[in-house]
């Protein structure tokens, strides 16, 4: 083994970590690991989602008022509008083949842990269901539930994380349980929803 002054192998090896540290993050939108208030903004909680999509600030010019939830189901993405030419952007899970839709309408009501009854139609195609699960970690509603007037659909979190980022539900929009948290704490009932 070949010797090295201390302070020669303590470099070396910090600048091994830094090199790792700089080309292993890949360049992305603004996003904050940390809880509590970010620097330049006013939003609070984490924007690290524990989701395979991390929550993040992204800037989104729009004509949309801040509070406006915009669900891009190609991108799989849910935007929340902020202001100022920013969004919150949430990974979603969007209908599969045959169950795409697309509109504006408006929260109806809100719920903590959900109860799930599952409509006719989806009890005709799965009879195996059951017709009524109470609230809680294994509902597939998750651990909040946004309902979207005029349609038979919510915007609900998800015991499946590993389905974030597909076309998987029969309509409804999922999200990890951290961001459907982070959106419920921030979406008032009478929210405009648009779905494109």
């Amino acid at each position: 083994m070949t010797w090295m002054p201390r302070r020669a192998v303590v470099c070396a090896a910090l600048g091994i970590a830094l090199t790792c540290a700089v080309t292993a993050t890949p360049a992305r939108a603004q996003f904050f690991p940390f809880f509590g208030a970010s620097p330049g903004n006013n939003y609070g909680s984490s924007y690290y989602g524990s989701g395979p999509i991390p929550r993040e600030v992204v800037s989104f010019p729009s004509r949309y008022a801040p509070g406006t939830i915009v669900v891009n189901t190609t991108e799989y993405r849910l935007y929340l509008v902020t202001g100022n030419g920013q969004a919150i952007r949430y990974g979603v899970g969007v209908g599969r083949e045959g169950f795409g839709w697309h509109g504006v309408h408006r929260i109806v009501a809100k719920r903590e842990w959900p109860d799930w009854t599952p409509p006719k139609q989806m009890l005709r195609r799965r009879p195996d269901l059951p017709h009524h699960m109470e609230g809680g970690e294994a509902n597939p509603l998750g651990a909040r539930a946004l309902y979207i007037g005029g349609t038979l659909y919510r915007i609900h979190g998800s015991n499946e994380p590993e389905s974030i980022g597909h076309a998987v539900s029969s309509g409804c929009i999922r999200m990890v349980n951290e961001d459907v948290v982070d959106l419920y704490s921030r979406v008032p009932v009478g929210a405009t929803v648009i779905v494109r």
